[in-house]
């Protein structure tokens, strides 16, 4: 009784998903078993319950082709959020609803209905959507999404293929690209009239109701603009909330769940304590149980880095390369990275369209002609036309040489910015 109103609420919008037979007939013989069954969780932000039917997936042949969904990258993400400011559109997003079972089932599969489907218990039935827990659900649900949004009239960019993007006119008459991220079921719409272009998908793919609007958080981390003193507009991404929770967990966890007595430092001024070399590390070597938390905690801050904590990104790779076999040095340098982020928690990555000024005078002129007398810019045959205002990219590069005092293994940091993003 205390979970029926989530399970009547998740029938409602699965059943859709089953196909039943007729009493005494069996499914073609080409057709794989699996069992289903509900999972459950609680949400903590609101101790809302939520049910969902899962397939046995595990219980099938894996298919000949991909099962995955692929997802936009977080530099595509970054840029998108630039051009945005640039071309002055706005950026809404959403999440579908639902979003595997609106795609036609990959597999043939078929099971038997439960006691969550009522008077029909116990029927045969056919899986006719991509149901959560199948293996190619994902991949189905990536196709189906692929087919609308050539149906809208976008096209997949060549270099994310999740970036879709469609030649438009904004607000002031100017051409640009539109775009939409799809992120699974997340989406991101940058156009200069994002509500009737989700009211265009909402018709084809629902929307979670609450859902449909100017970003908040997008991945984990917090959107939100910033108005300059100029009167302009950019975007910005901060992972503070996303690094206050990982520190706070990470705390508790030492304090409750580890066998040994492992706490984070008082003062961490800096991500690195002074003079540490993993490579170097001869300390004792963690237990299993250590082991794996290490690797949990490698893989939180990696995702610190995707959302734009530059500042550790150094020190992370370094201790990446330790996961396999790491130790106790390794851990607690690990956990000085924690204390840093816990003293420096606040930041945030605006990406200011704007051409940058008075750095031009660093950049030295060079004149290659005589060596490199019949050198062209190499442009992509297939590239769409260059839309929209345009931009100044700058790189730089610094390299630490025998950096790896083990291997002699050199480093190398890159850092790109499109105006001043």
């Amino acid at each position: 009784r205390f979970w029926q109103d989530a399970i009547d609420k998740e029938m409602k919008n699965v059943r859709i998903a089953f196909q039943e037979l007729p009493d005494g007939e069996n499914p073609p013989a080409d057709f794989q078993f699996c069992r289903c069954h509900m999972i459950f969780d609680v949400k903590m932000e609101d101790f809302r319950r939520k049910a969902r039917l899962v397939a046995g997936g595990h219980m099938t042949k894996a298919p000949a082709t991909l099962t995955y969904a692929s997802v936009v990258s977080r530099e595509t993400v970054r840029i998108a959020l630039m051009t945005a400011a640039l071309n002055d559109v706005d950026v809404w997003a959403a999440d579908v609803l639902n979003a595997y079972i609106t795609a036609p089932c990959r597999e043939k599969i078929w099971t038997i209905l439960g006691p969550e489907f009522g008077e029909d218990q116990g029927k045969k039935a056919i899986i006719v959507r991509a149901l959560y827990g199948l293996k190619s659900s994902g991949a189905a649900f990536r196709e189906h999404l692929a087919g609308f949004m050539k149906e809208m009239g976008y096209s997949a960019c060549r270099a994310d293929p999740d970036l879709w993007l469609k030649k438009c006119t904004n607000r002031g008459g100017k051409d640009y690209y539109a775009y939409i991220l799809c992120y699974v079921d997340d989406l991101l719409v940058i156009h200069h009239n994002p509500k009737k272009v989700m009211a265009r998908i909402n018709q084809n793919l629902p929307l979670k109701e609450d859902s449909v609007g100017r970003p908040k958080y997008y991945l984990g981390a917090k959107l939100r603009e910033t108005e300059f003193s100029d009167g302009s507009k950019a975007w910005g991404l901060s992972p503070t909330k996303y690094v206050q929770t990982a520190v706070t967990n990470c705390e508790e966890h030492l304090k409750n769940n580890m066998a040994r007595k492992w706490t984070l430092v008082k003062d961490a001024k800096n991500p690195f304590p002074c003079e540490c070399r993993p490579e170097e590390d001869v300390s004792p070597l963690l237990d299993p149980a250590e082991a794996s938390y290490y690797m949990q905690l490698i893989g939180i801050l990696r995702w610190m880095c995707e959302l734009g904590r530059l500042d550790i990104c150094t020190e992370v790779s370094m201790l990446s390369s330790f996961s396999a076999m790491p130790r106790e040095g390794h851990m607690e340098a690990v956990l000085h990275i924690m204390a840093y982020l816990r003293d420096h928690k606040c930041s945030r990555l605006v990406f200011d369209p704007k051409m940058p000024e008075g750095i031009w005078d660093n950049f030295i002129e060079c004149e290659w002609g005589h060596e490199y007398d019949d050198a062209q810019e190499e442009i992509p045959p297939n590239a769409p036309t260059p839309l929209g205002k345009p931009v100044r990219f700058r790189m730089y590069v610094d390299s630490d040489h025998a950096h790896d005092k083990s291997t002699t293994r050199s480093i190398t940091g890159i850092v790109i910015f499109i105006g001043r993003s």
